[in-house]
């Protein structure tokens, strides 16, 4: 079995600049997680479907437009889970759109929570490491154009790594 995952990787400079406040604010997880938003959580597939797969997201990436996302401000998701992120101002419809494309056919699995597109700045920290990073990014304002999404694997290493990108070209 692989662990992959699917996301739209944030562009440069703001990837790094997100990935260095997340490393700040205490999350252990911050260099082994690159800056995105998650079209696809953590999947366990079979090894030998993963070409299958890649032809399903090169399909999905066919059809599928550019697009504008825009993060501004902080939010949360506390109390329910210790999470705060950057929250998409614009580009929200886009992403739900194409999740649901990716989250079809060979990739087809529900969700455990309803999906939110957003960037996670500081993850299963204490109170004070949480609210610092809500408060150290509330005017964060930034926008990209999403040119395409990545296909990701979780190494042995605990480090996920991206192995593929489709290009959007609908």
């Amino acid at each position: 079995m692989t662990t992959i995952g699917v996301a739209i990787p944030i562009a440069e400079p703001y990837g790094t600049e997100l990935q260095k406040y997340r490393a700040d604010f205490g999350d252990p997880m911050a260099a082994s997680i690159p800056t995105h938003v998650t079209l696809l959580p953590p999947t366990d597939i079979a090894a030998g479907d993963l070409e299958t797969i890649d032809e399903h997201l090169l399909a999905v990436a066919a059809r599928f437009p550019r697009f504008r996302i825009r993060l501004r401000g902080t939010a949360t998701f506390r109390p329910i889970s210790p999470v705060v992120f950057v929250p998409l101002a614009e580009g929200i419809s886009s992403c739900e759109v194409l999740q649901s494309q990716v989250r079809s056919g060979p990739l087809q699995v529900d969700l455990k929570f309803p999906y939110h597109p957003h960037v996670t700045v500081a993850h299963d920290l204490d109170k004070d490491a949480l609210d610092r990073a809500y408060d150290a990014l509330s005017e964060y304002d930034c926008d990209f154009e999403v040119e395409y999404f990545s296909r990701y694997e979780h190494g042995a290493d605990g480090v996920w790594r991206p192995q593929r990108s489709f290009p959007l070209a609908g």
